[in-house]
């Protein structure tokens, strides 16, 4: 299991709730980390969490590709924030 969708389910976050994040994560990665911050997690957990999903991009496609989300928004958002953040 991905180590992000394994963290968020150590911490009771449903189903539902994970694909909302993901699904947050790949139409606008900077408001997804609010969604993150509202799920209850224990701060030290929240913080090893925020560090996977920024140093290991790829752990949110393989989290996309698990969950069956489309990773194509994906790509785009990191376009947006690349054009944002030279």
């Amino acid at each position: 299991m991905n180590p992000i969708i394994a963290i968020l389910k150590e911490h009771n976050v449903s189903d539902e709730q994970t694909k909302a994040v993901f699904q947050a994560l790949t139409e606008n990665p900077i408001m997804a980390m609010a969604t993150v911050q509202q799920l209850g997690i224990p701060q030290e957990k929240l913080q090893a969490l925020m560090m996977l999903l920024i140093s290991n991009p790829g752990l949110i496609e393989e989290a996309v590709n698990e969950l069956g989300l489309d990773f194509s928004k994906v790509e785009a958002a990191k376009a947006s924030l690349n054009k944002e953040n030279p």
